[in-house]
């Protein structure tokens, strides 16, 4: 199957090793097409029977991808909004768990918001020294809600809650501390080690990964499919309200919320 580029992703596959490579600069931030490209490039690795491991990198120098792109949130009704977050959780929910072999994020610089979705949708997490993670949503007046479903899971509740509810950022050491990464490499070794990984895991049998995997995702991911739905409508609610809409105009203007008393 041949490689193909959009305006901001690239896909190419080499000995078997798919690259989905975001390159949105300067943040990498998701617009409503960004995701559809990179829901297209999973799906593409699906389809393609060269490749045996998928690999989710950024050419955008110090970021992984820093969320939402704000044109998406600010004045739009609800409908707008509703699909996008379709295409982000649900729609990548749904190429990632039809994948059929292993995906590996491999996270350098910042990982924020939309971003985190995008690489804890992978199987496995790698970060660079460099990386930063965060969840910065509360911070702007809207909430983190796919992140409510599978954060408790992975690093407990009572410290998902304070990150979730925090927005503070924390470095790859922590995150790998919490268990959110697998490994942390210095900048210049994470694509080899990446790689290297890919390999172990594309030596593998075919069949062994393909219903391995799908077996594994049943096993956890019973009530996920679920949960996405509620997010979409709770992420929906609140950024379309009026203390949502203030949090983003000043965030972008620059300037503390002027918050309106909760009703």
């Amino acid at each position: 199957m041949p490689d193909f580029q959009t305006d901001h992703v690239r896909y190419r596959c080499e000995a078997g090793i798919a690259h989905i490579t975001l390159d949105r600069a300067p943040v990498n931030a998701l617009s409503l097409a960004f995701i559809q490209d990179i829901v297209a490039a999973f799906r593409r690795a699906a389809a393609d029977q060269s490749a045996k491991v998928v690999i989710l990198e950024s050419a955008v120098p110090g970021r992984f991808s820093a969320g939402l792109d704000l044109d998406i949130l600010l004045g739009k009704p609800a409908s707008e909004v509703r699909k996008f977050l379709t295409s982000l959780y649900i729609d990548l929910f749904n190429a990632q768990h039809d994948l059929g072999k292993p995906s590996i994020a491999a996270v350098s610089g910042t990982t924020r918001g939309g971003g985190m979705t995008l690489s804890i949708s992978c199987d496995i997490i790698l970060a660079a020294d460099s990386a930063t993670f965060g969840y910065p949503e509360i911070d702007v007046g809207v909430l983190p809600a796919i992140h409510f479903a599978h954060l408790p899971k992975i690093i407990g509740r009572h410290r998902a809650f304070e990150l979730l509810f925090t927005g503070r950022s924390f470095s790859a050491s922590e995150a790998k501390e919490f268990g959110l990464v697998s490994h942390v490499y210095p900048d210049d070794q994470l694509s080899g080690e990446a790689l290297t990984l890919a390999s172990r895991l594309a030596a593998k049998s075919p069949t062994a990964l393909r219903l391995g995997r799908a077996a594994f995702m049943r096993q956890n991911d019973l009530d996920y499919r679920r949960a996405i739905a509620v997010a979409v409508e709770d992420f929906c609610n609140i950024a379309t309200s009026p203390n949502g809409q203030e949090g983003l105009r000043a965030f972008v203007e620059k300037r503390a919320a002027n918050w309106l008393p909760d009703q």
